[in-house]
C-alpha cells in the first residue's frame, strides 16, 4: 500500500481529476457534486459538497484521513472539518506556477511523486509546444489577437490569472491583464460594457460558470456592433469545466481550446 491519506474528500473538481490520472481514485471516499471529470466519478463517488457549502456530517460519516479543498472561499468548510478533528489541505492555487505546485504536493501526499512529475513534465512540455507556435506564427508577421474572456456574464467578470497566463500561452493577449492578478470574481467586475468595448477584442471566449454561454445574447448587448470579435463572428464558448478549474483540465483540454480558437484567427488575420 503505498503511503499518505487513504480515504480522500476532495472538495473541488481539480483534485478529484488529478488522483484519476495518477491512478489513485480508490482513495476518493467523496467528491464535490460539480465535478463533471473524469465523467466515471459522478457514478462512483459519493457527492458531498457543492463549492460553498458541504454536508458536513456526510463527510464525517465517510471517515476520511484527508480533506483536499481550494481557496479561502472554502474556509468556513476547512474550520468545520478542523474542529470536527479531520486533517484538511486546502491550497489556493490562482496561476498555472501554482496549479503545478498543487499537483505535484497532491502526488506526493499519496506517494505518487515521480509519476507526478512525470504527468507534469508532459504538460510542461506540451504548453512550450503551444506557446512555439504561437510565436512561430508572429514571426512571419501574424498578430496576437486581444481577446476578452467573460467568466459571468451579468455582471461581466473577466478572466482570473491562470486563464489570463493560458490565454498568452495559447498566443493571444488578454485585454484586461490588470485584473487577472485579483483573486477574487467580485474583483474582477466591469461595471459597464463600454470599458469592454472600448478595449476592443478581436475574440470573446465565454465560460460562464454553470450556464451555457450564448454568443447571440453578446452580440446583441447595445454599443457592441463595432467590437471586432462581433463584427468577424469570433465568438467562442470554452466549457468552465474546462477551463476554470485550476487543475489538469485548465493546462490541457482548455489551453488547447483557446490555442485552437487563437490560431485560427491568427492564420486569417495580418
Amino acid at each position: 500500500m503505498l503511503p499518505g491519506p487513504q480515504r480522500i474528500v476532495c472538495l473541488t473538481e481539480e483534485t478529484t481529476e488529478w488522483l484519476y490520472r495518477l491512478g489513485q481514485e480508490a482513495r476518493i471516499v467523496g467528491i464535490s457534486g460539480y465535478t463533471v471529470r473524469p465523467r466515471r466519478a459522478r457514478d462512483e463517488k459519493p457527492k458531498v459538497s457543492a463549492f460553498l457549502s458541504a454536508k458536513i456530517d456526510k463527510i464525517l460519516a465517510l471517515r476520511p484521513d484527508c480533506v483536499f479543498g481550494f481557496s479561502d472561499l472554502q474556509a468556513d468548510i476547512a474550520a468545520a472539518l478542523i474542529r470536527a478533528g479531520v486533517q484538511v489541505m486546502v491550497f489556493n492555487q490562482r496561476s498555472v506556477e501554482e496549479v503545478f505546485s498543487m499537483l505535484y504536493q497532491v502526488a506526493a501526499m499519496v506517494g505518487c511523486a515521480e509519476e507526478g512529475l512525470a504527468q507534469i513534465a508532459q504538460m510542461r512540455h506540451r504548453l512550450a509546444q503551444i506557446d512555439a507556435a504561437a510565436r512561430a506564427l508572429q514571426a512571419t508577421g501574424k498578430r496576437r489577437p486581444r481577446v476578452f474572456f467573460e467568466e459571468w456574464d451579468e455582471p461581466h467578470i473577466s478572466a482570473i490569472r491562470w486563464v489570463s497566463e493560458l490565454i498568452g500561452i495559447a498566443g493571444g493577449d488578454d485585454v484586461f491583464p490588470e485584473l487577472a492578478r485579483e483573486p477574487m470574481g467580485k474583483q474582477r467586475i466591469i461595471a459597464e460594457g463600454a470599458t469592454i468595448v472600448a478595449r476592443q477584442p478581436d475574440i470573446i471566449i465565454g465560460s460562464w460558470c454553470g450556464k451555457h454561454f450564448r454568443a447571440e445574447k453578446v452580440a446583441a448587448r447595445p454599443g457592441w456592433q463595432d467590437v471586432p470579435a462581433v463584427k468577424n463572428h469570433q465568438l467562442f464558448e470554452v466549457k468552465s469545466a474546462d477551463i476554470l478549474q485550476p487543475g489538469p483540465a485548465a493546462l490541457t483540454d482548455g489551453v488547447e481550446q483557446m490555442h485552437r480558437i487563437v490560431t485560427q484567427w491568427m492564420k486569417q488575420h495580418g
